[in-house]
């Protein structure tokens, strides 16, 4: 899918200083995209999105990131957020989705909320961590989720809660004659609904909860899931640990360590609740989803320089494969790639993200890639 966006011509305003400002631009822009604020006020900021591909036609909307404090007097007090993202096609699919992270004051209790709709097609390729690109099949897909965290600080950096939601997955995938077809159960070609609930931990020693640049975080969960309505029996788990720790080398250069590993526990393995490999944030250049199964493990380093106190670059390189039962060090995938920085709230420490990701070259393939554009840093 070929993508055109808006983000270039930002990135491009970017590259101005303050002191130049283009007079042309609106002042809630100017203000969003040049001015200094210390007084720890609430910020927006708005990105546009234009992309188009064969299957969608144009696809226009935005995502948007209204950040802010519940104490603007106590300075130990994280940055809340709210993040909001919608966009429509020519063919009539939809993404849309709105999620919060909302810190009470001295952080005493975090809460994470989330919902989300996406009617768009995407490509699948089986299980396992060797499918074929000539296997890849355009699958419809219509996804609900809703999902709640609730984490109770219990000492300086430890946070214990619980995490639930629900989720309503549906597909079409046809009889086309496809090699993966027969890794996936007749009760699991149309999808299903679950609900799930269970435990998170976290352990957080960091600075800043936005542009990291010392401590580090641990952080895991298990959704214990059920499934809903007679054509679902679904019973099983899914586990997620992971770990990011920063280091500063300099004092415009951190680097930074993240590793992550998931699982599908239990007798079922629905396709779609299968780890993931690759994904803006983890494994950068591979399509998410290309490899899927039970298990998956990844890890990454990143070092950040900061420029200035409005942009930034970073080189990363990672590792990470999925596995079935037996995890095997021949199996891991490389990735590696750079982007660049620009921070729209110097004081917060948010920025806008711009990254190419380059991924492994598998025999009669092209060398896998992606290009990504997010708010916020990857971890």
């Amino acid at each position: 899918m070929k993508k055109y966006t808006l983000f270039i011509y930002i990135l491009l305003l970017s590259m101005l200083s303050a002191q130049a400002q283009p007079k042309f631009l609106p002042k809630f822009v100017r203000k969003m995209l040049f001015e200094k604020d210390s007084s720890r006020s609430a910020s927006f900021f708005l990105l546009p999105v234009v992309s188009s591909a064969p299957e969608t036609g144009l696809e226009v909307g935005a995502s948007t990131l209204y950040s802010f404090y519940t104490d603007k007097t106590d300075k130990s007090t994280r940055v809340s957020n709210i993040f909001a993202y919608g966009t429509l096609t020519t063919e009539g699919q939809q993404r849309v989705s709105l999620s919060t992270s909302y810190w009470l004051p001295q952080n005493r209790y975090h809460y994470l909320a989330g919902i989300s709709f996406i009617n768009f097609p995407f490509n699948f390729y089986g299980i396992g961590n060797d499918t074929r690109k000539a296997d890849e099949e355009r699958i419809g897909e219509k996804r609900l989720k809703i999902n709640f965290t609730g984490e109770k600080r219990l000492s300086k950096y430890l946070y214990a809660g619980y995490v639930l939601g629900g989720l309503d997955y549906r597909y079409n995938i046809m009889n086309t004659g496809k090699s993966f077809e027969a890794q996936i159960p007749a009760q699991d070609r149309n999808g299903g609904a679950s609900i799930y609930a269970g435990p998170t931990l976290t352990f957080d020693t960091r600075n800043n909860n936005t542009y990291t640049t010392k401590g580090f975080i641990i952080n895991t969960y298990l959704n214990v899931m059920h499934g809903l309505f007679g054509d679902n029996n679904y019973k099983g788990s899914f586990f997620d640990f992971e770990y990011a720790q920063f280091i500063p080398l300099q004092k415009r250069l951190v680097l930074g360590i993240n590793f992550q590993e998931q699982s599908l526990l239990g007798n079922q393995t629905p396709f779609y609740l299968l780890p993931e490999l690759g994904n803006d944030e983890m494994m950068r250049g591979y399509y998410n989803g290309r490899y899927r199964d039970r298990n998956m493990i990844a890890a990454q380093t990143e070092l950040r320089y900061r420029l200035s106190d409005r942009l930034g670059i970073a080189a990363f390189a990672g590792t990470g494969t999925v596995f079935h039962n037996s995890f095997r060090f021949n199996k891991l995938k490389p990735n590696y790639g750079g982007g660049l920085r620009y921070f729209f709230d110097t004081e917060k420490g948010l920025s806008m993200r711009v990254d190419y990701g380059i991924g492994e070259k598998r025999p009669g393939e092209p060398r896998q890639s992606g290009f990504y554009m997010s708010l916020g840093e990857a971890f």
